[in-house]
């Protein structure tokens, strides 16, 4: 068996790996005789010569491996065919931007085992970078208030060594009495908690948030059950939300009105509620001006989400009465949005280390033995060039009808 790194080729670059140079030291001590070699790459964020000090080799043609390990979908021109590929395919959402990876992928006989659906018999995610882009999309948006309100400057998160740094960017912060909305439970708003807290903002009930003033910087963390509500007023049921997102509405209003600073952090499911329309953020009594929507859903929950932005340029500005992007970022009646879509990437290190640990624990032993918690077999996409069952629906995504 011989597993090879991909080089990521997808651009604007990303300089996350699945395995570190030091997990990939680790790999070949723990299985006798197996191969792994690396991709060449200039861009990582771990250095040729670190992999190479871990005794690991760097070749570029990876036509003898048997898995290959990527982290984001790989271009079409470098696919090799007949081989096991893991990576994130962003494809079976049936996005647009992807249709033609997915034909190249049937066509050339590849197995894909995409990662986001790497899970176990009970549905929760086996590995995941959410944690970092809960963490970095947090750091964003009181970067973007920072910024708006003149109070402070912090330094961009790709500019740090790490989340150590990060951490001590935020000690001592001076935010004033900002009040924070954050939506979600999963391990993005978790990593968003954990840089509020770093920052030394205060965690308040979301009943609290509503009834009191507060003289120092608060946030509140709303689930489902609060930030949406049965149409006709039945008793909040989270399963029964998940099967059926299309019977409920909008209940953030009252929050939004009480906020400063809003992160989305929530999954999103198209047939679930809009929070943020664009009659809702034309409200006159909406003090909201800053959104971090780490969830980054284009065209979703958020109306000023018209686009992703990029780590390089984290920030646009969106006026509301036009319903349109505008090079304004700070102006009076502009929402200011923080929506980069690859947010772990400005804490390469830290994130892929964190993902390669969760990577050799759970995923590689099945990947060198026996599926048997069928982990692999529910995350893959494509056996031998074919739609499994599991995603069979995708057909006439393939065939662009």
């Amino acid at each position: 068996m011989q597993i090879g790194i991909l080089r990521e080729t997808k651009q604007p670059s990303d300089r996350r790996v699945p395995l570190t140079p030091l997990q990939c030291g680790q790999l070949k001590k723990q299985y006798a005789g197996l191969g792994l070699v690396v991709q060449p790459s200039d861009h990582r964020c771990f250095s040729n010569g670190e992999y190479l000090d871990e005794g690991i080799e760097l070749q570029e043609d990876l036509s003898e491996c048997d898995i290959l390990l990527g982290v984001k979908e790989v271009d079409i021109e470098t696919i090799i065919g007949d081989k096991t590929c893991l990576f994130f395919s962003h494809t079976a959402k049936e996005q647009p931007y992807n249709r033609k990876l997915l034909r190249a992928i049937c066509e050339k006989r590849i197995t894909l085992i995409d990662y986001e659906y790497l899970t176990r018999k009970d549905k929760s995610r086996v590995v995941a970078f959410g944690r970092w882009a809960g963490i970095v999309g947090a750091y964003n948006g009181l970067i973007a208030y920072g910024r708006r309100s003149g109070r402070y400057d912090l330094t961009p998160a790709w500019q740090l060594s790490g989340l150590d740094e990060m951490k001590g960017q935020l000690s001592g912060l001076s935010a004033g009495n900002i009040r924070i909305a954050l939506t979600g439970g999963g391990r993005v708003a978790h990593g968003a908690v954990e840089i509020l807290k770093s920052a030394g903002i205060r965690e308040v009930t979301p009943d609290k948030y509503l009834a009191e003033q507060f003289d120092e910087a608060v946030f509140c963390r709303l689930d489902p059950w609060h930030y949406t509500r049965h149409r006709e007023k039945i008793e909040f049921e989270f399963e029964h939300f998940v099967a059926h997102p299309d019977q409920y509405e909008n209940a953030f209003l009252p929050y939004a009105k009480r906020t400063d600073l809003y992160m989305a952090c929530h999954y999103w499911d198209p047939d679930s509620p809009v929070l943020l329309g664009r009659d809702d953020l034309q409200l006159p009594d909406l003090p909201l001006r800053v959104i971090a929507d780490i969830s980054c859903d284009i065209d979703g929950p958020i109306a000023s989400t018209v686009r992703a932005s990029s780590i390089a340029e984290p920030l646009y500005g969106y006026d509301p009465a036009a319903g349109m992007e505008t090079s304004d970022l700070f102006g009076d009646h502009v929402v200011t949005v923080m929506a980069v879509d690859n947010l772990p990437g400005e804490l390469p290190r830290d994130a892929s280390a964190d993902f390669g640990e969760a990577l050799l624990e759970h995923v590689v032993p099945y990947l060198l033995g026996a599926d048997s918690e069928g982990i692999l077999e529910r995350a893959t996409i494509v056996k031998e060039g074919k739609l499994t069952e599991e995603f069979i629906y995708l057909e006439n995504y393939l065939k662009g009808r």
